[in-house]
Protein backbone atom coordinates (compact mmCIF):
# COMPACT_ATOMS: atom_id res chain seq x y z
CA UNK A 1 0.00 0.00 0.00
CA UNK A 2 1.16 3.10 -0.99
CA UNK A 3 2.13 6.12 1.84
CA UNK A 4 -0.90 8.69 0.64
CA UNK A 5 -3.08 5.70 1.06
CA UNK A 6 -1.90 4.63 4.30
CA UNK A 7 -2.91 8.25 5.23
CA UNK A 8 -6.01 7.75 3.71
CA UNK A 9 -7.30 4.57 5.33
CA UNK A 10 -6.49 6.60 8.92
CA UNK A 11 -9.62 8.28 8.35
CA UNK A 12 -11.70 5.49 7.57
CA UNK A 13 -10.32 3.95 10.71
CA UNK A 14 -10.66 7.00 12.61
CA UNK A 15 -14.36 6.93 11.67
CA UNK A 16 -15.73 4.59 14.31
CA UNK A 17 -13.25 5.72 17.24
CA UNK A 18 -14.69 8.65 16.92
CA UNK A 19 -18.18 7.47 16.98
CA UNK A 20 -17.27 5.30 19.86
CA UNK A 21 -15.77 7.70 21.53
CA UNK A 22 -18.36 10.43 21.98
CA UNK A 23 -21.79 7.21 22.51
CA UNK A 24 -20.06 5.86 25.26
CA UNK A 25 -20.59 8.25 27.79
CA UNK A 26 -24.34 8.49 26.30
CA UNK A 27 -24.72 5.06 26.43
CA UNK A 28 -23.07 4.36 30.12
CA UNK A 29 -22.93 8.02 31.50
CA UNK A 30 -19.54 7.73 32.14
CA UNK A 31 -16.21 9.42 30.94
CA UNK A 32 -17.75 12.13 29.60
CA UNK A 33 -14.98 14.73 29.91
CA UNK A 34 -12.68 12.45 29.00
CA UNK A 35 -14.25 11.32 25.97
CA UNK A 36 -13.84 14.76 24.17
CA UNK A 37 -10.88 14.87 25.84
CA UNK A 38 -9.55 12.59 23.85
CA UNK A 39 -12.07 13.11 20.87
CA UNK A 40 -10.95 16.48 19.99
CA UNK A 41 -7.16 15.62 18.97
CA UNK A 42 -8.00 12.43 17.96
CA UNK A 43 -10.05 14.01 15.46
CA UNK A 44 -7.59 17.12 14.27
CA UNK A 45 -5.04 14.57 13.19
CA UNK A 46 -7.51 12.15 11.36
CA UNK A 47 -7.82 15.80 9.19
CA UNK A 48 -4.56 16.42 9.09
CA UNK A 49 -4.24 13.22 7.17
CA UNK A 50 -6.37 14.63 4.31
CA UNK A 51 -3.56 16.78 3.79
CA UNK A 52 -0.46 14.71 4.16
CA UNK A 53 -2.46 11.92 1.40
CA UNK A 54 -2.21 14.28 -1.30
CA UNK A 55 0.98 16.11 0.10
CA UNK A 56 2.50 11.79 -0.49
CA UNK A 57 0.59 11.28 -3.39
CA UNK A 58 2.25 13.97 -5.41
CA UNK A 59 5.67 13.82 -4.03
CA UNK A 60 6.37 10.31 -4.60
CA UNK A 61 3.91 10.09 -7.91
CA UNK A 62 1.38 8.26 -6.11
CA UNK A 63 -1.31 9.87 -7.98
CA UNK A 64 -4.25 7.47 -8.90
CA UNK A 65 -7.76 7.12 -10.18
CA UNK A 66 -8.07 4.45 -7.36
CA UNK A 67 -6.81 7.45 -4.71
CA UNK A 68 -8.98 9.94 -6.22
CA UNK A 69 -11.71 7.89 -5.38
CA UNK A 70 -10.77 6.11 -1.95
CA UNK A 71 -9.82 9.77 -0.64
CA UNK A 72 -12.92 11.64 -0.71
CA UNK A 73 -14.63 8.10 0.51
CA UNK A 74 -12.73 7.82 3.29
CA UNK A 75 -13.82 11.69 3.61
CA UNK A 76 -17.39 11.24 3.76
CA UNK A 77 -17.02 8.26 5.89
CA UNK A 78 -15.43 10.63 8.59
CA UNK A 79 -17.94 13.68 8.46
CA UNK A 80 -20.83 11.44 8.03
CA UNK A 81 -19.55 9.72 11.27
CA UNK A 82 -19.29 13.29 12.95
CA UNK A 83 -22.62 14.41 11.90
CA UNK A 84 -24.33 11.44 13.15
CA UNK A 85 -22.42 11.67 16.48
CA UNK A 86 -23.91 15.68 16.42
CA UNK A 87 -27.41 14.38 16.42
CA UNK A 88 -26.97 14.18 20.08
CA UNK A 89 -25.76 15.37 23.05
CA UNK A 90 -25.79 14.87 26.67
CA UNK A 91 -27.19 18.51 27.44
CA UNK A 92 -31.09 18.01 28.63
CA UNK A 93 -31.69 21.83 27.72
CA UNK A 94 -30.90 22.09 24.38
CA UNK A 95 -33.61 22.87 22.16
CA UNK A 96 -33.58 19.06 20.24
CA UNK A 97 -31.78 15.93 21.28
CA UNK A 98 -28.37 17.22 19.26
CA UNK A 99 -26.82 20.05 17.83
CA UNK A 100 -27.28 18.59 13.85
CA UNK A 101 -31.34 18.30 12.85
CA UNK A 102 -32.07 15.13 11.49
CA UNK A 103 -33.57 16.22 8.26
CA UNK A 104 -29.96 18.04 7.14
CA UNK A 105 -28.16 14.74 8.35
CA UNK A 106 -30.21 12.63 5.63
CA UNK A 107 -30.23 14.68 3.12
CA UNK A 108 -26.79 15.07 3.09
CA UNK A 109 -26.50 12.00 3.42
CA UNK A 110 -28.39 10.97 0.19
CA UNK A 111 -25.94 13.75 -1.66
CA UNK A 112 -22.67 11.81 -0.49
CA UNK A 113 -24.27 8.07 -0.89
CA UNK A 114 -25.40 9.43 -4.59
CA UNK A 115 -21.96 11.25 -5.15
CA UNK A 116 -20.03 8.10 -4.23
CA UNK A 117 -22.30 5.84 -6.67
CA UNK A 118 -21.63 8.14 -9.38
CA UNK A 119 -17.53 8.52 -8.93
CA UNK A 120 -17.83 3.95 -8.83
CA UNK A 121 -19.84 4.06 -12.17
CA UNK A 122 -17.20 7.02 -13.34
CA UNK A 123 -14.67 4.50 -13.01
CA UNK A 124 -16.34 1.56 -14.17
CA UNK A 125 -16.50 4.55 -17.70
CA UNK A 126 -12.49 4.73 -17.10
CA UNK A 127 -13.34 8.28 -15.91
CA UNK A 128 -11.71 9.18 -12.05
CA UNK A 129 -13.70 12.08 -10.75
CA UNK A 130 -11.32 14.44 -9.00
CA UNK A 131 -12.19 16.61 -6.58
CA UNK A 132 -13.45 20.00 -7.50
CA UNK A 133 -13.27 23.49 -6.08
CA UNK A 134 -16.55 23.45 -4.72
CA UNK A 135 -16.08 19.95 -3.18
CA UNK A 136 -13.32 21.36 -1.41
CA UNK A 137 -15.38 23.80 -0.23
CA UNK A 138 -17.99 21.79 1.32
CA UNK A 139 -15.39 19.60 2.86
CA UNK A 140 -14.06 22.83 4.77
CA UNK A 141 -17.27 23.66 6.02
CA UNK A 142 -18.07 20.22 6.88
CA UNK A 143 -14.66 19.86 9.56
CA UNK A 144 -15.62 23.51 10.60
CA UNK A 145 -19.25 22.88 11.48
CA UNK A 146 -18.37 19.71 12.99
CA UNK A 147 -15.79 21.15 15.18
CA UNK A 148 -18.09 23.69 16.11
CA UNK A 149 -20.83 21.04 17.71
CA UNK A 150 -18.43 19.00 19.28
CA UNK A 151 -16.82 22.24 21.50
CA UNK A 152 -20.32 22.83 22.33
CA UNK A 153 -20.71 19.25 23.71
CA UNK A 154 -17.10 19.24 25.40
CA UNK A 155 -18.63 22.39 26.72
CA UNK A 156 -21.57 20.74 28.14
CA UNK A 157 -19.61 17.49 28.92
CA UNK A 158 -17.11 19.63 30.96
CA UNK A 159 -19.71 21.21 32.67
CA UNK A 160 -18.30 24.74 31.93
CA UNK A 161 -20.98 26.74 32.95
CA UNK A 162 -22.87 28.79 29.84
CA UNK A 163 -25.71 30.81 30.13
CA UNK A 164 -28.87 29.29 28.71
CA UNK A 165 -29.86 32.04 26.70
CA UNK A 166 -25.96 32.18 25.71
CA UNK A 167 -25.51 28.65 24.99
CA UNK A 168 -29.19 28.84 23.19
CA UNK A 169 -27.65 31.42 20.70
CA UNK A 170 -24.29 29.23 20.18
CA UNK A 171 -26.85 26.31 19.39
CA UNK A 172 -28.61 28.46 16.72
CA UNK A 173 -25.10 29.56 15.16
CA UNK A 174 -24.50 26.04 14.94
CA UNK A 175 -27.65 24.99 12.72
CA UNK A 176 -26.77 28.00 10.36
CA UNK A 177 -23.01 26.20 9.90
CA UNK A 178 -25.12 22.87 9.06
CA UNK A 179 -27.63 24.50 7.11
CA UNK A 180 -24.63 26.31 5.36
CA UNK A 181 -23.06 22.85 4.55
CA UNK A 182 -26.17 21.82 3.10
CA UNK A 183 -25.94 24.33 0.75
CA UNK A 184 -22.95 24.04 -0.26
CA UNK A 185 -23.04 19.95 -0.65
CA UNK A 186 -25.76 20.29 -3.21
CA UNK A 187 -24.13 23.19 -5.14
CA UNK A 188 -21.04 21.26 -5.79
CA UNK A 189 -23.05 18.26 -6.40
CA UNK A 190 -24.52 20.20 -9.08
CA UNK A 191 -21.46 21.15 -10.04
CA UNK A 192 -19.66 17.66 -10.38
CA UNK A 193 -22.57 16.67 -12.40
CA UNK A 194 -22.51 19.79 -14.44
CA UNK A 195 -18.68 18.84 -15.08
CA UNK A 196 -19.03 15.62 -15.77
CA UNK A 197 -21.94 15.85 -17.84
CA UNK A 198 -20.38 14.09 -21.06
CA UNK A 199 -18.94 11.12 -18.82
CA UNK A 200 -22.84 10.36 -17.71
CA UNK A 201 -23.82 11.01 -20.66
CA UNK A 202 -22.27 8.44 -22.49
CA UNK A 203 -22.92 6.09 -19.45
CA UNK A 204 -26.71 7.22 -20.20
CA UNK A 205 -26.47 6.26 -23.54
CA UNK A 206 -25.05 2.51 -23.31
CA UNK A 207 -28.46 1.42 -21.11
Amino acid sequence: MSTSNKFTIVRVIAAPVVFLLYFIPIWTGKFAAPSMIILLPFLVFAEITDGLDGHYARKHNEVSDFGKVFDPFADVILHLSSFCCLMFSMSRELPMAGYMPAFIFVLVFYRELSMTFLRMVAVMQGTAIAARKGGKLKTVMYIVSAFYGFFLETLVRCGVAVPYHTMKTMWGVGIGLFALCLILCYVSFVDYLIAFKPVFKSINNKK
